[in-house]
């Protein structure tokens, strides 16, 4: 009975600490939809139109931690091109501000997440409000 016993408060210990570490601050990407959902300690706060990779170019899926943060960014690759609020969570990906916003809600980008600038802008905030580490993409 200890031996079962001992087995059960492994586990809850387990989950309390997989929940502990979890992120406060969680970007939910759409791509199907062309949405990001972003929740703050489990709630939904913004729901945003996104656009993702364009056809012939591939944005990943997964689930990402932001690696860097930059307020005023341009593109090394894609003819310096302006990426303002970049939060960069895999190689040369960013979720980033375009001024394009009418092509929001399809796909039109190179790969990454583009925002209406005041959205990535609010994005941006409560990254560096919660830090990388209380922050997540998670991309479908």
């Amino acid at each position: 009975m200890n031996r079962i016993l001992s087995r059960i408060v492994l586990f809850v210990a387990l989950i309390l600490g997989v929940a502990s570490a979890e992120a406060k601050v969680v970007a939910k990407i759409n791509i199907a939809e062309q949405k990001m959902v972003v929740m703050i300690d489990g709630e939904v706060k913004h729901v945003w139109n996104v656009s993702t990779a364009r056809r012939g170019y591939v944005t990943p899926r997964g689930t990402y931690a932001p690696k860097r943060l930059h307020v005023k960014y341009y593109s090394k690759k894609y003819y310096n091109s302006p990426m303002p609020y970049s939060i960069f969570f895999k190689g040369g990906y960013a979720v980033h501000g375009t001024s394009a916003v009418g092509k929001l809600g399809a796909p039109a980008s190179h790969g990454c997440i583009r925002l209406a600038t005041g959205n990535a802008a609010r994005l941006f905030s409560l990254v560096q409000q919660y830090g990388k580490s209380g922050a997540r993409i998670v991309i479908t």
